[in-house]
């Protein structure tokens, strides 16, 4: 992946945080890598824990980035979200899956905040 791809992801990402955290999300954890897979970001919204995916494009010419958000990558983020609720003694937690696209062709970027976007496959 280029520097330039991995640049927009970074800031895509960090501006998904600031997002959620203008919402009143709690940031768990970011870039959780185990070998299933990478969930973005981690967060809490009251007692929900809550696994964020985000998709940065600069424009739309592809499509919204939402909808790169395939079945694949669901269940991908899916088995690593029950790593982390695994490890950290949380498996009677409530949990959702949101996605988060951000399009970054201005100045002030566009962003897209899917609740409960999927469930477990």
């Amino acid at each position: 992946m280029s520097k330039k791809r991995i640049s927009l992801g970074k800031r895509g990402e960090d501006i998904a945080v600031q997002h959620l955290r203008s919402k009143g999300f709690r940031i768990e954890a970011r870039n959780y890598r185990q070998k299933t897979g990478e969930i973005d970001i981690i967060c809490k919204d009251d007692d929900t824990y809550v696994f964020v995916e985000v998709k940065t494009r600069k424009n739309t010419g592809f499509g919204h980035p939402t909808e790169a958000v395939d079945r694949r990558k669901q269940g991908q983020i899916c088995r690593t979200a029950l790593l982390y609720l695994s490890s950290n003694n949380l498996l009677d937690k409530a949990v959702r899956f949101d996605v988060i696209g951000v399009i970054c062709d201005q100045e002030i970027p566009d962003i897209t905040h899917i609740t409960g976007a999927f469930e477990v496959p």
